[in-house]
C-alpha cells in the first residue's frame, strides 16, 4: 500500500512550511529548516501475556492503520509481581519513515484526532528537550481503517512519537503547527 507520489503532507511542507519557517527563525538555507525524521507508533499489550491471541490481534489492527507490519516486542526481564517471564512477547510497535510518516501523520491530524469524543486538541507541553512529540491514545477504534464491529472486544491504546530534526521544542511546536497538528489553545493546556 505504499503511496505512489508525493505525500499530500509532504507537498505542504515543500511549499508553505519551508518558506514560513525560513521566515519565522530567519534561517540562512532551506536545509536550516526542521523535518520530520521518523515516527513510531507503539502498542502495549500486556494482556498478551495469558492470551498470545491478543497480541495477534493487536498486530493486525496495528498494520492496518500503518500500512506496514509491526515488531513483537519482547520483555527484556523477568518481573514476578507481573507474572511476566524473560523474553515474553508483551507488545508491538512499527517505525514510520518517508511516504508512510507524512501518509500517517496526515491521516492522523485530519482525520482520526477530530472523531475523538470532546476533542479541543492535543496538548502543546508533550515535547522533550530534543524536539520530539510524543502523544497517547486511549482507543484505536478511531482510525476509519478499523472496523468497529470486528474490533477486538479489548480498547487498545498507543503511543505515537514523532522524531524531528528540531533542536528545541519551540521550533518542533511550529514544524508541527504548521504541518496541521490541532494543538489545544494556550489557555485551554
Amino acid at each position: 500500500m505504499k503511496p505512489k507520489n508525493t505525500p499530500r503532507l509532504k507537498e505542504k511542507y515543500i511549499n508553505e512550511v519551508v518558506p514560513e519557517m525560513m521566515k519565522m527563525f530567519a534561517y540562512k538555507n532551506r536545509m536550516q529548516v526542521p523535518k520530520l525524521s521518523k515516527v513510531t507508533v507503539s502498542m502495549g499489550v500486556g494482556a498478551a501475556k495469558d492470551d498470545i491471541k491478543i497480541l495477534d490481534k493487536a498486530m493486525d489492527e496495528l498494520s492496518l492503520i500503518t500500512g506496514q507490519r509491526p515488531v513483537v516486542c519482547r520483555s527484556k526481564k523477568a518481573i514476578s509481581n507481573f507474572k511476566i517471564r524473560e523474553d515474553q512477547a508483551i507488545g508491538c510497535k512499527v517505525t514510520l519513515r518517508a511516504a508512510y510518516m507524512y501518509e500517517f501523520l496526515d491521516r492522523l491530524m485530519n482525520i482520526a484526532l477530530p472523531r475523538i469524543r470532546d476533542f479541543r486538541g492535543v496538548p502543546g507541553t508533550s515535547f522533550d528537550q530534543d524536539g520530539n512529540y510524543s502523544m497517547g491514545l486511549k482507543e484505536q477504534a478511531i482510525f476509519p481503517e478499523i472496523d468497529y464491529d470486528k474490533a477486538s472486544q479489548r480498547v487498545q491504546g498507543m503511543n505515537i512519537t514523532i522524531i524531528t530534526t528540531a533542536k528545541t521544542g519551540n521550533e518542533s511546536h511550529e514544524l508541527l503547527r504548521l504541518l496541521g497538528m490541532p494543538f489545544k489553545a494556550k489557555g485551554e493546556e
